[in-house]
């Protein structure tokens, strides 16, 4: 198991956009899917993407295709993920989570290991 880390949330104005981080907090993220999840107030989780390791299928839920991209930078063990034009609809907690395997099945929001999350306020 490797420790999930999520950084870069902040406040920001519909169609601004915003970059979050995803590190490992120990060990390495090169071998591993990387799953981005969302979750806002009263809501249920809501899948954003998944990216595999290796080059393996990168998939985007519908609400955010286009918009949103996700990439990985092996050399800094860092997962990223690019939100542009971003919409009111779009505000939530942010998590990274992962299941330790190596390619994503398409979207969801089951895996054993998460981060902590990190806020997407967005608001005039």
């Amino acid at each position: 198991q490797v420790p999930l880390v999520e950084s870069g949330g902040a406040m920001v104005r519909p169609g601004g956009s915003l970059r979050l981080a995803c590190a490992a907090g120990t060990g390495t993220l090169d071998y591993y899917l990387i799953a981005w999840v969302r979750q806002a107030p009263g809501m249920a989780r809501e899948a954003v993407a998944c990216i595999s390791s290796n080059n393996g299928p990168t998939y985007y839920g519908d609400s955010v295709k286009g918009r949103f991209i996700v990439s990985r930078d092996n050399a800094k063990n860092t997962v990223y993920l690019q939100m542009d034009n971003l919409k009111a609809e779009d505000a939530a907690v942010y998590y990274c989570a992962t299941d330790s395997l190596a390619n994503c099945r398409g979207l969801g929001v089951d895996y054993p290991y998460w981060g902590q999350g990190t806020q997407v306020p967005v608001s005039p």
